[in-house]
């Protein structure tokens, strides 16, 4: 677990003592599961040569940039990164 499931809000507002039990009605899918993305784009050139064979080999900078890019558009601006971290010091005696 890291510093942000620290600072993350709880999640128990989200169940009830009871379970719902009734049935769900599922949707058929609408995604080609064999369709793949076509080559020639500039995306694909960012991806030429990186080592996605295993977890965690490609450069966390360049992934990001493509994912933005694939999700906003060729076009866009790629933030700098933010760290930051969340620092919970505790309620001390005498404070309101």
């Amino acid at each position: 677990m890291t510093q942000y499931d620290a600072a993350a809000t709880s999640m128990w507002r989200c169940f009830s003592k009871t379970p719902d039990n009734a049935a769900f009605t599922s949707l058929p899918s609408n995604i080609d599961l064999n369709e793949v993305n076509p080559g020639g784009t500039r995306l694909a050139a960012m991806a030429r040569g990186l080592n996605l064979s295993e977890i965690d080999r490609a450069p966390d900078e360049l992934m990001n940039a493509m994912l933005r890019k694939a999700v906003k558009g060729g076009g866009v601006r790629v933030p700098a990164p933010v760290r930051a971290a969340f620092v919970n010091a505790g309620k001390k005696d005498g404070d309101d």
